[in-house]
């Protein structure tokens, strides 16, 4: 299987980046072929300053970030929860890699839409120092609700598996390091 890794938290060397090195390389052991991309060492400008009106010219990255999708067959993110979301770059990233006419095109006489991504799942990996049913209780799951129905989903890619790991600053080492290993017998 094609897997494309995307770490959207922006320190590669974070417990999210320990989790992306585990499950990269069980997928390598496995025999996969595995893409990856952190999103910490990539150049690009995360704004989107004229909406979709003007695209802008994509960044060597963000056009590596494309062919990376297109050539997955399942997408792994893993990002931190900040503020009931994603990281802002992270944001900014989806915004400008999953324009219209690659990732999704609304139809010009009714309100529906085709999703050009379809035929790929993808596994969502979502850290917070919240217990994760705070994160239900309080906001609904919103950044969960975001990013697999708002935008994986909404470009055709199904299914998305969800895995939320709360409470991540009261983990001790030993704790962690079990979590790492659960993530890498996916």
């Amino acid at each position: 299987m094609n897997i494309y890794i995307l770490l959207a938290h922006p320190d590669k060397n974070s417990f999210n980046g320990r989790l992306a090195d585990a499950y990269e390389q069980k997928m390598l052991l496995a025999g996969h072929q595995v893409r990856r991309q952190n999103i910490g060492e990539m150049q690009f400008d995360p704004v989107l300053w004229k909406g979709y009106s003007v695209i802008q010219q994509l960044e060597p990255d963000l056009q590596q970030t494309q062919e990376n999708i297109l050539w997955c067959q399942k997408w792994v993110i893993i990002y931190p929860v900040w503020w009931g979301s994603v990281p802002a770059i992270f944001k900014g990233l989806l915004d400008r890699a999953l324009l219209p006419g690659f990732g999704f095109k609304y139809h010009e006489k009714d309100p529906f839409w085709d999703k050009f991504l379809g035929k790929r799942s993808a596994h969502v990996i979502t850290t917070s120092d919240a217990p994760a049913i705070w994160l239900w209780w309080q906001y609904s799951n919103s950044d969960i609700k975001a990013i697999k129905k708002a935008t994986l989903e909404f470009c055709g890619i199904k299914p998305v598996k969800v895995t939320r790991i709360g409470r991540v600053k009261y983990l001790d080492e030993e704790k962690r390091s079990k979590i790492i290993k659960d993530i890498a017998a996916d």
